[in-house]
């Protein structure tokens, strides 16, 4: 899996997943994390299409999910950008986290773990991120 660069976006695509998929969620992720700022000219559907060698349509698809999220509005004759909203992209972050969230938990507790158990090893990866350094 290769990373392409295509205006300020970055991409990874990993041709046995869903494209689609692949590009909305991280031009999601990009704009959720402010790698593209907002009212940033998104690259055309076509570039896009182009760099990353697939279908044009599959780009479409994407822009028009994003474009329904409200992180993304066509302008006419211009093209498509973020939003200059810093309250959709901060709405949808939030969203965004609490579906990451409700899956974890579904994962967790499909291991048969309790919140305690969960909580634990919260814990203990928070405190080796932080170079061991208990609370």
């Amino acid at each position: 899996m290769e990373e392409q660069q295509v205006g300020s976006l970055h991409f990874h695509i990993d041709f046995s997943q869903p494209l689609y998929e692949q590009i909305l969620d991280q031009a999601r992720s990009a704009i959720a994390k402010g790698e593209i700022a907002l009212g940033d000219k998104m690259p055309s559907v076509r570039e896009l299409a182009q760099e990353l060698r697939i279908n044009p349509n599959t780009v479409m698809r994407a822009y028009q999910e994003l474009e329904r999220d409200g992180l993304t509005e066509k302008r006419r004759g211009q093209g498509t950008y973020v939003t200059s909203s810093p309250e959709h992209v901060a709405s949808f972050r939030t969203e965004l986290a609490a579906r990451y969230i409700d899956s974890f938990m579904e994962q967790m507790e499909s291991l048969g773990l309790s919140w305690e158990d969960i909580e634990k090893y919260i814990r203990r990866k928070q405190d080796a991120a932080q170079g061991g350094l208990g609370s």
